[in-house]
């Protein structure tokens, strides 16, 4: 568990200090950086959740975003406690971290500021940032081992009939 706890608090470090970075130091005469021709650097706020679904409700929806994912937290971190397995401890971590990360923004500012902006000429991704990041690389990393073990489970079941 502490391996996750720790990771959790980088996590939460590392999104916080570049969210603080970006907006009062990269970003402070500008809405926009030009970096390649497929990268930005902007300043956007989301008061919604992935790609600013439900960015309509105010402050009311991001008390509401806080709440549940402060419930997924503790869930997570249930799991987290029993998690054997090093790269699950990890994966946990990352997620912990980068929704708390979030909620933190939520709280503080009303929204949470993404930065990261990726295109392809005039198409956009939604701009993301590092909390944003570690959320989806935590559940890359359970996805995998799911499947890994589903694998050796399976692998195991046909040696056993064998």
């Amino acid at each position: 568990m502490l391996l996750g706890l720790i990771i959790a608090a980088a996590v939460v470090a590392a999104d916080q200090l570049s969210k603080y970075w970006v907006l009062n130091h990269l970003l402070e005469q500008g809405i926009i950086l030009v970096y390649t021709p497929f990268f930005n650097v902007v300043r956007a706020w989301n008061t919604g959740v992935s790609f600013s679904m439900f960015n309509n409700y105010g402050n009311l929806g991001a008390l509401l975003l806080s709440a549940i994912a402060l419930a997924i937290v503790v869930f997570l971190l249930f799991w987290l406690r029993s998690e054997k397995d090093r790269w699950g401890q990890v994966a946990l971590g990352f997620i912990i971290g980068g929704a708390i990360g979030n909620v933190i923004d939520r709280v503080r500012l009303g929204a949470v500021f993404d930065f990261l902006d990726f295109h392809i000429g005039e198409s956009h991704w939604p701009a993301f940032n590092l909390a944003d990041s570690f959320i989806c690389i935590g559940a890359t990393i359970l996805i995998l081992q799911s499947l890994f073990s589903m694998v050796k489970k399976h692998e195991v079941k046909n040696e056993k009939n064998s």
